[in-house]
C-alpha cells in the first residue's frame, strides 16, 4: 500500500548562488558521500530529501537535512534513501517498508519523486 507520495523541484542556478554564497550549507544538508557528488547530483538529491518530507507528512520533530541519505548507486542499480534519526521514527511510525526514489536533473531543474510503501 503506498502511505505517502512527494514531489520537489530544484532550480539548479538557484542551489548553486546559495551553496556559493553560504559554504556551511553543504555539511548542514549532505553527508560526507553525498559532498563528493557534482552540483547537479547535489541539488537533485536536496530535491529528494524535500521529497521524501513531503511524503513523510511534513513537520518531523528533530529534523535534520542529514538524516536523509542519498548515496551514489552501484553501477546499474537504482538510487535509494536512506533514513536516520527523526526521520527513520517517523517512517517507522507511519509502517514504511520501502522507499522508491526517481532523481533527474537537467538544467534548469533538478526534480525529485519518493513513494513510501507499507501496510497500514
Amino acid at each position: 500500500m503506498i502511505l505517502g507520495i512527494g514531489i520537489d523541484h530544484v532550480r539548479l542556478s538557484r542551489f548553486a548562488a546559495a551553496v556559493q554564497r553560504t559554504p556551511e550549507l553543504l555539511p548542514r544538508l549532505f553527508g560526507p558521500e553525498e559532498r563528493t557528488l557534482p552540483l547537479a547530483s547535489l541539488a537533485a538529491r536536496f530535491a529528494a530529501k524535500e521529497a521524501a518530507v513531503k511524503a513523510l507528512g511534513g513537520a518531523i520533530p528533530d529534523f535534520r537535512f542529514v538524516d536523509i541519505q542519498t548515496p551514489r548507486p552501484a553501477p546499474g542499480r537504482v538510487p535509494v534513501l536512506s533514513f536516520s534519526g527523526g526521520v527513520r521514527r517517523r517512517a517507522d511510525a507511519l509502517g514504511v517498508r520501502t522507499v522508491h526514489l526517481s532523481l533527474t536533473h537537467e538544467d534548469p531543474l533538478a526534480t525529485a519523486i519518493v513513494i513510501l510503501e507499507g501496510a497500514l
